[in-house]
């Protein structure tokens, strides 16, 4: 089963500012009893978007306003995805519809994680991050448009340089970002040389 090439994302986005965003954050552990990772989208940032009763906190969170209901790209802080290594954060953000995520850094295992489902995280600087954030809060029309190839993000006719690293950029690229899938597709291989080696045919 080929995977598919991610070379480009483009979409409009959504800004979550704020350093140290930690997975606790992004999805309450008390969300975390599925079986599959299913329906988690709907739980992402549940703590800072809903009241105990469920209804939506008066204050208003980006997530919850409609002119960003559409947004497949995450712009936020530093250290996005830090504190406990739990998978589900980068599955709620994926489900939910987000694409890719712009940052100023991430922590390496939800970095990691965000590979594996097709997810880039590209760093910016911090003036960069803020005048997209600014963008879409202007705009929420605006379209931002990330190559991996180029290392470029692009927005409102401007060009900002951005960074991924180099093996994660290359995985992406090229289809290759899903190990487990990587294993299931070299089956056969695998077969083939189990059945050449005697203590296995044996």
């Amino acid at each position: 089963m080929a995977l598919e090439k991610i070379s480009k994302v483009t979409g409009t986005a959504v800004a979550v500012p704020g350093d140290d965003i930690d997975t606790d954050r992004i999805i309450p552990a008390r969300f975390m009893k599925c079986v599959t990772f299913d329906g988690l989208g709907e739980f992402m940032f549940y703590d800072v978007r809903f009241n105990d009763d469920g209804k939506k906190t008066p204050k208003t969170h980006p997530l919850n306003e409609e002119k960003y209901k559409k947004a497949t790209i995450l712009i936020t802080g530093n250290n996005f995805g830090c504190g406990s290594s739990r998978e589900h954060a980068p599955q709620a953000i994926y489900r939910y519809g987000i694409r890719a995520v712009i940052a100023e850094g991430f922590a390496e295992i939800f970095f990691g994680n965000s590979t594996t489902l097709s997810m880039p995280c590209v760093t910016v600087s911090k003036a960069d991050r803020q005048i997209l954030q600014e963008l879409v809060q202007n705009d929420p029309t605006t379209e931002i448009g990330i190559d991996l190839e180029a290392k470029t993000v692009k927005a409102a006719g401007k060009t900002f340089p951005c960074e991924i690293r180099e093996s994660a950029r290359q995985v992406l690229v090229s289809g290759h970002w899903d190990p487990i899938a990587e294993l299931l597709e070299g089956n056969n291989k695998v077969d083939e040389v189990a059945a050449s080696l005697p203590y296995v045919a044996a």
